[in-house]
């Protein structure tokens, strides 16, 4: 997979693309808003394999010495994706990617 980094080193700006094989397609992503300590906003753009512009977030709320983390994603869709969601559970598909990438950010913040 060829992975780009741009934009600003952190933070506000900085700018991640990616492009691989139909495992993992192609697509961009920019933060495009920065709330410390609490939200992280980021502008997700897909190429392949199905075109698809995305906001992600990150919410975190402090609870006691833990912090609870949400991440969520929202974005139009298109005919095409809705009837992809006919046939295939997106969770299914994609949920274990969103708890994975949790679970990492937890060992990394409790590495600090």
């Amino acid at each position: 997979m060829q992975r780009t980094l741009g934009g600003s080193a952190q933070g506000k700006g900085a700018t991640y693309a990616w492009k691989g094989n139909s495992n993992v397609g192609e697509g961009s992503m920019e933060i495009t808003d920065v709330i410390e300590p609490s939200r992280i906003v980021i502008k997700l753009d897909f190429v392949k394999p199905f075109a698809a512009n995305n906001i992600a977030e990150f919410t975190l709320v402090p609870n006691g010495d833990t912090t609870q983390v949400t991440w969520s994603m929202r974005g139009a869709s298109p005919y095409i994706s809705k009837l992809f969601g006919v046939f295939v559970d997106m969770d299914n598909m994609i949920g274990k990617d969103f708890a994975e990438g949790l679970a990492t950010l937890k060992a990394l913040a409790e590495k600090q």
